[in-house]
């Protein structure tokens, strides 16, 4: 875990196990991670999709949500065996998660934060992380002082995403903050929020001094930027970003591989939410992405796609 520069940032409904896989072929050290698995429904149904993986995607951390320290500590336990570290949601901003004291809502709580990781610290082997945000508002920035609370009750990093919750995503993510903790904690930080290039990476670390990066959803439609990041790190070359050829081979394996897990009018559905990373580069993107959310048949889907890049092809020569 000391060599780990980036984090490919948990995402609910979107980092399972087809994602991962392909973040993983073109990355082989950056440290993914699930999606953010609810403690509670762990408890009560350890047979859940949500926690399914391969052992390619190692090192693999899995992101617990909660904020009953019993529960979280019983559910980390199960996940110990399973997993290569594990990560504390104090984070998610969205309202459901925030309304039952969870996520970001644990920023204003920092004792029973603090607790939640002493419970787990007692329980696992395997190092423990916490992401988080500046705070809960621009009037109620604590990331210091909460990544002190968690330096002292025991983590071994943590991630800041450079936004606070009122925020959610709009916006840009502010970098400069997060350099205020170089000199207030010992423990390795990662750097969240905005990184959608390799730039962007190198940019962020000489901004925030950070020991890494985490990316969410600069990922999403291009899983080959964690390869191309950890390439510049060994290298100091920034290779090409990824052909609109390119990105549609991945996007159709992206959806045949759902397909394959879920069924496949679920398969389909659940891709919907991919269609406009993925063909963002597109003339009349917009168009295309409204024809393919209405579609329910991967036949049609892989068609729609087929000729999505033939336009595409022709326009360029």
């Amino acid at each position: 875990m000391k060599n780990i520069k980036i984090i490919q940032a948990p995402l609910a409904g979107i980092s399972d196990t087809i994602y991962r896989e392909l973040v993983r072929e073109k990355s082989k050290e950056t440290l993914l991670t699930t999606e953010m698995i609810s403690s509670e429904a762990l408890v009560n149904n350890q047979k859940t999709l949500i926690i399914e993986y391969d052992k390619s995607q190692y090192p693999l951390s899995f992101q617990l949500s909660g904020h009953k320290p019993h529960i979280m500590a019983r559910a980390a336990k199960f996940l110990n065996e399973r997993a290569s570290s594990i990560d504390i949601n104090f984070g998610c901003p969205v309202n459901k998660v925030v309304k039952g004291t969870d996520g970001a809502a644990m920023m204003r709580n920092p004792k029973l934060a603090s607790d939640i990781v002493k419970a787990i610290k007692d329980v696992i082997d395997v190092p423990l992380s916490a992401k988080f945000r500046l705070g809960w508002s621009l009037d109620e920035i604590n990331f210091v002082e909460f990544a002190k609370t968690m330096e002292e009750a025991g983590v071994d990093f943590i991630t800041v995403h450079a936004r606070t919750r009122s925020q959610m995503y709009s916006g840009s993510a502010d970098w400069e903050k997060l350099a205020q903790l170089k000199n207030e904690i010992n423990i390795p930080y990662y750097a969240n929020g905005d990184i959608k290039t390799v730039q962007d990476a190198i940019k962020c670390l000489e901004i925030t001094g950070a020991n890494g990066i985490s990316i969410g959803r600069g990922l999403m439609g291009n899983p080959f930027l964690a390869g191309h990041i950890e390439h510049y790190f060994k290298t100091g070359e920034i290779l090409k970003e990824a052909t609109l050829e390119e990105k549609i081979e991945i996007l159709k394996r992206h959806i045949i591989g759902e397909v394959n897990l879920r069924g496949e009018k679920n398969g389909i559905k659940f891709m919907r939410k991919f269609y406009n990373f993925y063909i963002s580069s597109v003339r009349d993107a917009s168009k295309y992405r409204q024809v393919l959310v209405r579609i329910e048949s991967l036949d049609e889907v892989l068609k729609v796609l087929d000729e999505i890049l033939s336009l595409h092809l022709a326009n360029s020569r």
